[in-house]
């Protein structure tokens, strides 16, 4: 968390004016993430190493399974820019989904690399000493394969993924604010073991005997790449979801874990077991993901619609600070009127004044979460004095920004004259 103040000053906020000075080192991101400033945590250097080495090792092992083919490296040149192809586009996709109140970029990279490093090559190791050693010799090649695919790798796969979101229920509890960010690091998640999953599938298809080649690649990547990319996402975002809620609850709810997780290893073996089975296997398992999408977008709405609803209720009891009005929660409340009031700032004051207005956007926002959190009993006394003395201070100090890049601030387009923070002449109290 951003220290402002020393600790014994943490109980009371102290009257803001315009002529306040400023902090003398002041990191926004770090206020709205919640962190030290000016600090990047070893631990999350060491993290995202550990990853991209797991990463690296777990694609070194699809290359040589393309070198021992006898086909050289090509079947792993052409696919690992097809794994590659449609993840910016979800990437894309997903933080869309977070625009309301956008995840810290360094622990989504840090999820994302969870699923393309440590999940994907601790799976690629499990999965196939329990084929080789376990489930084949047992059961017969075919028997095996597809006991080991229905039931061993749901099992393995949705374990490794879910300990990211299990730890960061244990180290970064604050940081889930509803069922949207436990769907958006499941989601984070799932697209990096996908990507590292379909370079071996792409390679498989090439390198099969007779039935393989570019015809099998192309049926395999319309159908992982194109149809399917979001299944790993969705296995995971159930256990995403157990998070979300355990994260709600001052003590308790850790059931909602073991639900989550178990759902997402019933999803993913229902989907591996029906997949076996041809095109009526594949369009059955199609129909039931498309309704767990489904669900899936139906929650996110509804959390929407919960911030919406929070930042309406809590913001109105700042408005003695002179930092909010009226008008302005309106505005914050809608997601359109927020990008026109980006917009306006860009245009009346440059990329300084644009970013002067998302913190303030951004702060007004983890401010109203963070009283629903404390009124839930989720978070303590001294963390709720301390952290909303830091997003008010935010507040005052982008609106200050903001203002500075003008002798006379322009009409703010979301309000009448003289009824938002942002209009001229305006001070706090």
């Amino acid at each position: 968390m951003a220290h402002l103040r020393a600790a014994g000053e943490r109980s009371k906020l102290p009257p803001m004016t315009d002529s306040t000075p400023p902090a003398p080192v002041f990191d926004p991101r770090a206020v709205i993430e919640g962190r030290v400033p000016g600090r990047t945590s070893v631990a999350f250097i060491a993290g995202i190493v550990i990853t991209a080495a797991c990463g690296i090792v777990a694609l070194s092992i699809d290359a040589s399974e393309s070198f021992a083919s006898g086909q050289g490296v090509v079947p792993f040149v052409v696919a690992l820019p097809l794994a590659l192809l449609p993840v910016p586009l979800l990437v894309a996709l997903l933080l869309w989904v977070d625009r309301l109140e956008p995840e810290p970029r360094g622990t989504l990279v840090f999820a994302f690399g969870w699923g393309a490093g440590i999940a994907a090559l601790a799976a690629l190791v499990v999965n196939t000493a329990g084929l080789e050693y376990v489930t084949q010799p047992e059961l017969g090649a075919s028997t095996g394969q597809y006991v080991s695919a229905t039931f061993g790798a749901p099992l393995v796969e949705e374990t490794l993924k879910g300990l990211f979101l299990v730890g960061l229920l244990w180290r970064r509890r604050d940081e889930i604010d509803g069922p949207t960010d436990g769907v958006l690091y499941a989601g984070m998640v799932g697209l990096g073991f996908a990507m590292v999953e379909n370079v071996g599938y792409y390679i498989n298809a090439l390198i099969t005997p007779q039935s393989g080649g570019f015809a099998l690649l192309g049926y395999t990547f319309v159908l992982r790449g194109v149809l399917s990319p979001l299944l790993h996402p969705i296995f995971t975002s159930m256990t995403g979801l157990g998070v979300a809620y355990a994260a709600s609850r001052r003590r308790g709810g850790y059931w909602a874990v073991v639900v989550g997780w178990l759902a997402a290893m019933l999803l993913h073996g229902i989907w591996n077991a029906l997949s076996v089975y041809g095109t009526a296997g594949v369009l059955a398992g199609y129909a039931i993901m498309c309704c767990v999408l489904a669900g899936i977008i139906v929650v996110l709405v509804a959390d929407r619609r919960r911030i919406v609803a929070e930042l309406r209720h809590y913001l109105p009891g700042y408005a003695p600070t002179g930092l909010v009005t009226a008008e302005d929660i309106a505005m914050l409340g809608s997601l359109r009127a927020r990008r026109q009031a980006r917009n306006w700032a860009r245009a009346s004051g440059g990329l300084p004044a644009a970013a002067a207005m998302g913190d303030y956007q951004l702060a007004a926002t983890e401010l109203a979460l963070l009283r629903a959190k404390a009124d839930r009993g989720v978070i303590d006394a001294g963390t709720f004095a301390a952290r909303q003395h830091d997003l008010l201070a935010l507040m005052h100090i982008a609106r200050r920004t903001f203002s500075s890049r003008h002798a006379e601030p322009p009409h703010a387009p979301w309000a009448p004259p003289g009824a938002s923070a942002f209009a001229p002449g305006r001070h706090l109290h």
